[in-house]
């Protein structure tokens, strides 16, 4: 009797070490590197402290910028696992050098491109229109090359005709908070932001959006990255940022959902 209860605790205490094994793999750090547009740094910061709420073993690391400097960063070999961009281009170069893990590009969110001016300039503007007039003497604007609310900007001015004029006044931001900076800090007479930029500033006031038609739909595409050492993980927080929770925060900083 004695040797039989001696192997039942041997079992047992057998039993418990697996179990303990698995629990500690289960809760093993992982550390998932988000490159992100700059204009979704507010929106992904609160959804980052949401998702850990469930996921506490997950440590989310961003890295903001302008589309066209990650698209680079990935190419380069940059450690990444997800890709939000701002723009449909920086991700389909991506996907053409098959980058991105197979399945995971979706069309996530949508936005709008307005114009603004700070809050307590003397500046009288009241459309894009007349950025080519002498009302304007320097607008802030996104490097066209690499940050898509430039690119959307340049194609706006070429269909309203004052991309040369426009073009005689601008300055060129890193990314689109360069350019709100700018604007807030009066060091421009005006700017080209997205609309949830706007919104997150008490600094500037919206002028107008940009008219209907003028350039491509602001659509902001993600995708899991195809050298990513967590896929899984990965997957699971793009997943996420598709729930109605994600939804929720998106909406409060201005983005539109797409279904």
């Amino acid at each position: 009797m004695k040797k039989f209860l001696t192997l039942i605790c041997a079992a047992c205490l057998l039993m418990t070490g697996c179990g303990g094994g698995e629990v500690e793999k289960k809760s093993e750090p992982i550390e998932l590197h988000v490159s992100a547009a700059a204009s979704l740094t507010n929106a992904m910061n609160e959804l980052s402290d949401l998702y850990a709420k469930d996921n506490p073993n997950v440590k989310i690391i961003f890295n903001f910028g302008s589309s066209g400097a990650l698209q680079q960063a990935i190419e380069n070999g940059g450690e990444t696992d997800l890709f939000f961009s701002a723009a449909q281009k920086q991700m389909n170069a991506l996907e053409e050098k098959n980058e991105l893990a197979e399945g995971t590009r979706k069309d996530l969110l949508r936005n709008e491109v307005v114009l603004i001016v700070p809050i307590d300039g003397e500046k009288i503007l009241n459309s894009f229109e007349d950025l080519a007039t002498d009302k304007v003497e320097k607008i802030a604007l996104g490097e066209p090359k690499g940050v898509p609310v430039g690119q959307y900007s340049e194609e706006i001015f070429t269909a309203l005709n004052i991309l040369d004029a426009v073009k005689a006044k601008a300055v060129y931001g890193s990314d689109v908070r360069q350019v709100l900076a700018w604007t807030e800090g009066g060091e421009v007479d005006c700017g080209v932001v997205y609309a949830t930029d706007a919104a997150i500033s008490d600094k500037v006031k919206v002028i107008c959006a940009a008219p209907e038609g003028t350039h491509k739909p602001v659509i902001y595409p993600a995708a899991a990255i195809k050298s990513s050492k967590n896929l899984d993980a990965a997957k699971k927080f793009l997943d996420f940022t598709s729930s109605d929770a994600a939804k929720k925060v998106f909406e409060k900083y201005g983005f539109r959902s797409i279904d």
